[in-house]
């Protein structure tokens, strides 16, 4: 008797974590920036300010969106969602190395992909979404990037680090993530 009691106990355990939950869209972003719905401990103030950049160097492996630069998406969406007004949310995206092709307008990426880029309309809701996106200036002379090439609204920075220290001195933390 116990040994079934265990095996059912054993399988109900099994059939509560087959289950994930489910990611929801927006209310920002609709097409990307899926996000979970928690019930966080940490509260967040109903004035609550955000200033956050986010590095991102790695470029994306496959036909889909950089997974660095959805995490802006995602970001926006789960604050908004949980109450943080979408006006005080300020992001900003350094993008060095490689993934400076991830920035590429959909024309340049074409010449050297013969598909459009993956990452534009995220790049899109991004920019209208007023986050800053700047591409390291040393990692695109390194590639061969023209500032041309870039995505419309994408800026250059000197450097990834000067675009660091700059966004530090006004009010931005480095999200980790």
């Amino acid at each position: 008797m116990k040994c079934i009691y265990l095996s059912v106990l054993f399988l109900f355990a099994q059939a509560v974590h087959a289950a994930p939950a489910k990611m929801s869209s927006g209310p920002v972003i609709q097409a990307f920036g899926k996000h979970y719905s928690v019930q966080s401990d940490l509260v967040l103030p109903a004035d609550l300010k955000l200033k956050v950049v986010f590095d991102v160097s790695e470029q994306t492996a496959s036909k889909k969106e950089n997974r660095g630069f959805n995490n802006l998406a995602r970001f926006l969406n789960m604050h908004v969602a949980n109450g943080v007004k979408a006006e005080n949310i300020e992001l900003a995206l350094v993008v060095h190395g490689k993934a400076g092709y991830d920035l590429l307008s959909d024309a340049a990426f074409r010449q050297e992909n013969q598909r459009d880029n993956p990452n534009s309309l995220l790049l899109a809701e991004l920019i209208k979404n007023n986050v800053k996106i700047y591409l390291c200036g040393q990692s695109a002379a390194f590639l061969g990037i023209q500032k041309a090439d870039l995505y419309p609204g994408v800026q250059m920075a000197l450097s990834a680090m000067t675009a660091h220290a700059i966004l530090a001195q006004q009010g931005y933390s480095v999200n980790p993530f």
